[in-house]
């Protein structure tokens, strides 16, 4: 009986100590001496509890389709690494699954759901608004804000499954390209130095890096071959399907 009385009352308030779970029997009416009850406590191990994980929703597989448009589908991803004094700082990776372009590479120590959100928009400003966003399940992507700001937007937040970072291909190809040319060549001194060297690899991998993958084309290369064909550099995204 006072084993079910203590599950009862922790499975209703699991945030409480012994102390609280005492007088709250007490307060019930229950006479049993604190001495027996902690034994009964610790014996159940009550005594030892562990941080409640913070349970995601259940994840449908997503195939990784091939894009036949830009803003098709932009993938995002976070890289992390230390400067030279043991500083530790994080990049959010933004590319086009389209043409592999990338998009954007924000450097800093701390990048939260709002950061992450006006990345994107100055990516929208400059290049258009995409149909869909892949991420995986870190925690500034699961945001509400992020979810509530890509709603607004009208853009579908794709999430990949949890431990199955090939469903997110495109960007992962690109971080390993990125750690190393860039980040396992060099040491950096400071994130200006960071963003120094990321605006310069930026551009040669966009503009004169060629990818097996585009048949050996740059990414404004098979771009501008995309818009030739198409004969309209403006993309009408309403066209556009959802992946």
């Amino acid at each position: 009986m006072l084993q079910d009385a203590l599950i009862a009352l922790v499975d209703k308030h699991p945030c409480i100590g012994f102390w609280q779970c005492y007088y709250r029997l007490r307060y019930k009416g229950y006479s049993w001496n604190h001495k027996k009850l902690y034994r009964v406590y610790t014996s159940m191990r009550l005594n030892i509890r562990r941080r409640a994980k913070r349970r995601l929703p259940e994840r449908v597989k997503i195939p990784l389709s091939i894009p036949t448009a830009p803003n098709q589908t932009w993938s995002l991803d976070f890289i992390s690494d230390s400067l030279s004094d043991g500083r530790k700082f994080r990049l959010l990776n933004v590319i086009d699954d389209f043409n592999r372009q990338s998009l954007a590479v924000e450097a800093d120590t701390s990048l939260p759901a709002l950061r992450v959100i006006r990345v994107l928009e100055n990516l929208i400003t400059q290049k258009g608004k995409p149909a869909n966003i892949r991420c995986d399940n870190g925690p500034e992507f699961i945001s509400h804000c992020l979810q509530q700001w890509c709603e607004k937007q009208s853009i579908s937040l794709q999430y990949i499954q949890p431990g199955k970072p090939t469903q997110n291909a495109y960007v992962e190809r690109n971080n390993g390209t990125l750690r190393k040319e860039l980040l396992n060549a060099y040491l950096f001194s400071s994130l200006k130095e960071v963003r120094i060297m990321i605006e310069d690899w930026q551009q040669d991998y966009n503009g004169h890096r060629p990818h097996k993958a585009l048949g050996y084309l740059t990414p404004n290369m098979y771009l501008n071959e995309w818009k030739i064909k198409n004969k309209n550099p403006i993309f009408n995204l309403k066209s556009l399907p959802s992946t």
